[in-house]
C-alpha cells in the first residue's frame, strides 16, 4: 500500500529537514523498517532498545491512534496518512 507518512518538526533535525515521505508499507513494522532505511539518525528516537515503538510516540493514521486500530496488526490501506507524534514533557 502506498501510504504518506508525516514527520513532525521536532524530529525533522534527523531526516535533513524533510516532513514528509510517501513509501509502500503494508503494515507498523514495514513503516518503521522503511523509516530506519531512510533516515538512519530517525531510528532511536522511534525504537526502544528492543526495537519496538518508544513507549512516547505516538503514531495517528488518518487521524485515529494506531493503537485503537490494532497497532501492529493494523493493515494500511491505500492512501493512509500516518502521523508521528512524539511526547514532548515540560513545565516546571
Amino acid at each position: 500500500m502506498t501510504i504518506t507518512v508525516q514527520i513532525p518538526t521536532a524530529l525533522r533535525r534527523h531526516t535533513a529537514g524533510i516532513d514528509r515521505i510517501t513509501c509502500t508499507a503494508a503494515n507498523l513494522t514495514e513503516m518503521l523498517s522503511t523509516l530506519d532505511h531512510k533516515f538512519p539518525d530517525l531510528k532511536p528516537h522511534l525504537r526502544d532498545e528492543a526495537g519496538q515503538l518508544r513507549r512516547f510516540l505516538n503514531v495517528y493514521v488518518n487521524e485515529e491512534d494506531i493503537r485503537f486500530l490494532g497497532g501492529y496488526s493494523y493493515v494500511f490501506q491505500e492512501g493512509d496518512e500516518v502521523l508521528l507524534v512524539p511526547s514532548i514533557a515540560g513545565g516546571k
